[in-house]
């Protein structure tokens, strides 16, 4: 395969996304895209292993269609509920001595052991050098060349159990395929984003999506908490499903045309009831569209409720830039004053929504992973920025614990 070709692969709750890029310097193209539906994978988690093959070797083999190029090298995007981040801070005494790499790399290598010790079950997809101090003065920069007695870091990992790791290599083995690398599509799309202002005072971005939604915080240039929560846009198709006895197809239509257009607004005074035109396969009665509101209200209110528990005051409390909201359930947040007039927080007084017309977000996360892979980032894992450096981010870091 030729050295300058990148591929990507979303392991998403509801579909498999793929995309290969050919990339020259720092520019890059997309040649090929396919997207099918998940079976055997759940929320990035392997769950039949048979069937995960089959839809993996389903997209795969339409994308090598699409691009006529035989892949065997993959950088996987994932984002399971059981992804943590952990902050530790380590020092060393200096004496008065001027401070060089391999003092960095040093505090990294100490706090990579502790959160080895506790979490032997964990492995790590990211880590972050987050806070330098220099004799207890905060350092923005890496402190280089510096003189000084005592010197602290806080790193940041963001960790994933080991056995989660194993199912997704042993399909994608089982495939013919080798992993390059995991990357946390929260943590690529912030990159791609936000810019260096917004990473450097503090944003927020929120993936609301099919079956479950992210909250990645940023500050410093670095990832300082991800959390994900199992409830996502398809909660609110299943509510109405449920509630007033519909197809799961004929609730995913009302939904949509209810969070993404003023079809279904209940404040239509054209419109009192549900048009006859959304039951599909149900036979037609009379449903309020004050009802299919109350539903849909409920849900995301829930899910407001959650993204809030996520982000305490501690968290929150330097934030002072942007937040962004994407994913396929952003529409949520859209219209959350039509469906939430009660939801009266102040931390969602000003925001923005992405949306199709402003991005592609079905290839958001592959995009943003081939952004990642083209520039790096600055404070993932190494000692010293990233344009001062002249391999790729992820052999420097192995590099530094060699």
């Amino acid at each position: 395969m030729s050295k300058n070709i990148n591929t990507l692969i979303d392991l998403g709750s509801n579909n498999l996304k793929c995309a290969i890029f050919s990339y020259e310097g720092k520019k890059s193209n997309l040649i090929a895209f396919s997207e099918k539906k998940t079976q055997g994978i759940h929320n990035s988690i392997i769950t039949n292993f048979d069937e995960a093959c089959e839809s993996l070797n389903s997209v795969i083999s339409d994308v090598e269609k699409k691009s006529k190029i035989t892949l065997e090298k993959i950088t996987v995007i994932i984002e399971p509920r059981e992804l943590v981040t952990t902050r530790i801070t380590n020092f060393k005494k200096m004496e008065g001595n001027k401070i060089d790499k391999s003092d960095i790399n040093f505090l990294l290598r100490e706090s990579k052991k502790n959160v080895e010790k506790n979490d032997k079950n964990f492995s790590q997809i990211h880590i972050f050098n987050n806070i330098y101090k220099v004799d207890e003065k905060i350092y923005k920069e890496l402190p280089i060349n510096i003189f000084c007695n005592k010197l602290s870091v806080e790193n940041i990992f963001v960790s994933l159990p080991l056995n989660i790791l194993k199912n997704i290599n042993a399909v994608f083995n089982y495939c013919n395929l080798e992993i390059n690398k995991f990357i946390s599509s929260s943590y690529a799309s912030g990159i791609y984003l936000f810019d260096k202002q917004n990473l450097q005072e503090g944003c927020v971005i929120i993936d609301i999506g099919f079956e479950k939604t992210s909250v990645a915080i940023f500050q410093n240039y670095s990832l300082i908490k991800l959390s994900v929560f199992p409830i996502g846009s398809n909660h609110i198709s299943k509510d109405i499903s449920k509630v007033c006895y519909l197809n799961q197809e004929e609730a995913e239509k009302i939904k949509l045309d209810y969070l993404l257009s003023n079809k279904l607004d209940k404040n239509n005074s054209n419109i009192d009831y549900l048009p006859e035109e959304y039951f599909i396969f149900s036979k037609y009665r009379k449903i309020p569209l004050n009802f299919i509101h109350d539903i849909i209200s409920s849900r995301a209110e829930e899910i407001m409720q959650h993204i809030i528990k996520q982000m305490n005051i501690t968290d929150l409390k330097n934030i002072n830039q942007r937040l962004f909201f994407i994913g396929g359930g952003s529409g949520i947040v859209r219209n959350i004053e039509k469906i939430n007039s009660d939801f009266n927080n102040s931390f969602f007084k000003n925001f923005d929504v992405l949306d199709n017309n402003e991005i592609n977000l079905n290839s958001i996360s592959c995009i943003s992973g081939q952004n990642l892979f083209l520039n790096g980032w600055s404070s993932e894992a190494v000692g010293i920025p990233i344009q001062d450096q002249k391999k790729g981010i992820f052999t420097r870091f192995f590099e530094l614990f060699n």
